[in-house]
């Protein structure tokens, strides 16, 4: 994961493990597996009933037959082996990683194929911070996470990937979270950052690359962020990318396909990616050094911190020495043809690549797919036939900023547009307890319908959706980017899912993201691997095999009347916001015109004989699927180009204020003019315009 999630809830509570299964169902489960492994071992015989006879409870035996088909020894067993060594992208060790995924895919006789490409990454070849405190002692700060018997050369010092190479030296000035808001906060007492050097404590609001662009911008010379959750206690330091924007730098647009156009270092449109002050991330033990050495003003109060934030006496020194590469990566891809609509794709991924040992990021979700991969070859063995082709996709380089699945959804986005009904993705499959979620609106419905197939992990006799809905039920909006969805939904249109356990977790990006962690905080018994696989799968097998996709769009438009109500208060009538108000009272109208169809096409679904209702069925589905390509617009994101939704997309002003319609949000940031926010808005009714026609098809 790129960057941590910002608008994750807090989870608070004891987990309670579950309990043993009782000894009936135990049994059950007995015989089940040995009629499951019978069938495995023995391809001539015939399929059971429950997965041939297309009757009313196929699909719910189905969906039994996947659960009850999952281990977690086998998931405990896919993660000890993908987080042996640390698998930094495009280094040796990230190779084996490629080739447990690729062998073990195969193995099951799954389609399986090789996406290769080349990519700009960043490594550090010296580190060093140093420090004179005003009675000239000199300190040299240890930047290595990795102590004693747990020491391991292969893990990559902690850095910022894509930081100038060079050396500052200066006084320190302490800024809180470096946003624009926090600078004006020590203007306003008299100190500035001009030629010092700023220490950050990384907040919610600002991700990496963000904060070193704001501290450029006021002269800073260099930049040291640290994180005040170390790794509960064992001091650990967070590594990360400082680029700005995501994708290989130096095929910004296009694919990075091995042979294909580069841009050079020196392209204008490459030197923008990056900061031009050096950068490194701290513990939280040597901040706390520092800290403590300021003198100057007090913190303001409003910071929460009762020191001083300097300049003071103390000098440091940074030194960053880093070297670029061209660098092979590779993304996994596994095809599990349709039976009816081969040409329409379901899409399930998550990354491999690692800063270090990887367990929770990203290895937990990696279990996972390999285990959904192996549950959907038994049911593949079994006589499941999926109505529509799904893919299973294992990306490269994504901390990096999601490079792998970036460039593929460049050279695939006319198909993908074309042809792609949703993308699920898991990142960090398990944090800690709590299930969490982001979702485009029309996949609402069918989340939560999917969490109520799926025994919680923690609370026994209860289900994911109804501890979900007990810790406050919220489905966040994906504006956010921090993981591989962001190509396809802010660039390529494409309905998307994002899920996780656990809030947050603190070892993140540090050497303790291991295996021991792992088993010793944030699973012990896999349960909640399973359960997420669980999910994760079934909603898989429900968008590739429901004969209408699951799609709400009456959620979407009360969705958007939400948002048009934020933003109205917001905007205190200083402008108006009917063009936005009559484009969503349009897609209102439409959205339950599509619904009314549905339910009636729903009805003759039975009738398998009705040509014409098939016919009905697919031209309902195409107008669905292409609905959230409406919301993209051609020009983009002023500031973030690439970036083409107008409805959830990143924000390009750290100041703004609306976690959706970012063109907006950005022009309320930057105190725009009243004529420019009213071009916004109509930009954005204009683009719910698109998505209205999508859904009703035909022509004006």
């Amino acid at each position: 994961m790129s960057e941590p999630l910002t608008t994750r809830p807090t989870v608070t509570g004891i987990s309670i493990f579950r309990q043993p299964p009782p000894l009936c169902t135990f049994l059950f489960l007995i015989v089940l597996f040995v009629a499951t492994f019978y069938t495995l071992n023995h391809p001539n015989t015939t399929p059971p009933p429950l997965l041939t006879s297309q009757n009313t409870h196929y699909a719910l035996n189905l969906h039994r037959l996947f659960l009850s088909s999952a281990s977690n020894s086998t998931i405990s067993s896919y993660l000890h082996a993908l987080t042996r060594h640390p698998h930094l992208a495009g280094t040796k060790p990230s190779l084996e990683t490629l080739d447990y995924v690729l062998n073990h895919f195969k193995s099951l006789n799954l389609e399986t194929h090789i996406s290769e490409y080349e990519a700009l990454l960043s490594y550090p070849t010296h580190i060093s911070v140093t420090a004179r405190f005003s009675n000239t002692t000199t300190v040299v700060f240890d930047l290595n996470d990795v102590h004693g018997d747990d020491d391991d050369s292969s893990v990559v010092k902690p850095y910022h990937a894509y930081s100038p190479s060079g050396s500052a030296q200066g006084s320190v000035v302490f800024v809180n979270h470096g946003e624009e808001r926090d600078y004006l906060a020590l203007e306003s007492i008299g100190v500035k950052v001009k030629n010092c050097l700023v220490l950050v404590r990384k907040g919610e609001t600002l991700g990496r690359g963000g904060i070193v662009k704001i501290a450029e911008d006021k002269g800073a010379l260099g930049v040291l962020i640290y994180a005040e959750n170390d790794g509960g206690g064992l001091g650990g330091i967070e590594r990360g990318t400082v680029m700005r924007g995501i994708g290989d730098p130096v095929s910004p647009g296009w694919p990075g396909v091995v042979g294909g156009e580069k841009l050079g270092l020196e392209d204008d449109q490459v030197t923008r990616r990056f900061p031009k002050i050096p950068s490194l991330p701290l513990s939280l033990h040597n901040a706390e050094i520092l800290l403590a050495s300021l003198g100057g003003a007090r913190a303001p109060v409003e910071w929460r911190n009762s020191g001083r934030v300097g300049p003071g006496r103390t000098v440091l020194n940074l030194t960053f020495q880093g070297e670029m590469k061209m660098k092979k990566i590779y993304n996994v891809l596994v095809t599990i043809r349709g039976n009816e609509e081969p040409d329409r794709y379901v899409i399930l991924g998550n990354h491999r690549d690692a800063w270090t040992y990887g367990a929770v990021d990203p290895n937990s979700g990696t279990s996972a797919l390999l285990d959904i991969g192996r549950r959907f070859a038994l049911l593949l063995k079994s006589g499941w036939k999926p109505r529509r082709t799904i893919l299973l996709c294992s990306w490269d380089a994504e901390e990096f900023g999601m490079i792998g699945s970036t460039e593929w959804v460049e050279e695939n986005v006319l198909n993908l547009g074309a042809s792609a009904v949703a993308y699920l993705n898991v990142d960090c499959a398990v944090q800690g307890s709590g299930f969490f979620a982001g979702a485009t609106p029309q996949l609402d419905s069918l989340l939560v319908d999917a969490l109520k197939l799926v025994q919680d992990p923690d609370v026994a006799g209860l289900t994911v959706e109804e501890t979900f809905k007990s810790q406050n039920g919220i489905i966040q909006r994906l504006s956010r980017v921090d993981s591989d969805f962001a190509g396809f939904l802010h660039h390529a249109g494409i309905p998307s899912i994002d899920m996780y356990y656990g809030a947050d977790y603190p070892v993140y990006h540090t050497a303790f993201d291991s295996y021991d962690w792992m088993i010793h905080n944030a699973d012990p018994l896999f349960h909640r691997h399973v359960a997420m696989a669980g999910v994760w799968g079934l909603l898989g097998i429900l968008l590739a095999d429901e004969p209408l996709i699951p799609f709400d769009y009456i959620s979407y438009a009360e969705q958007l009347e939400a948002h048009r109500d934020t933003l109205t208060k917001l905007l205190e009538g200083k402008v108006s916001v009917n063009p936005l108000s009559m484009a969503i009272q349009e897609f209102s109208m439409v959205a339950k015109e599509a619904a009314d169809e549905a339910k009636k096409l729903k009805e003759q679904a039975s009738n398998k004989s009705d040509v014409a209702a098939a016919v009905k069925r697919r031209e309902l589905n195409d107008r669905m699927m292409l609905v959230e390509r409406g919301f993209l617009d051609a020009e983009g994101i002023k500031g973030k180009e690439w970036f083409k939704h107008l409805v959830y997309g990143p924000a390009a002003e750290p100041e703004s204020k609306l976690g959706f319609f970012p063109g907006i949000a950005d022009a309320l940031a930057r105190n725009s003019s009243e004529g420019i926010i009213e071009h916004e808005i109509w930009r954005v009714a204009r683009a719910i315009q698109r998505a209205s026609k999508a859904l009703k098809g035909g022509f004006t």
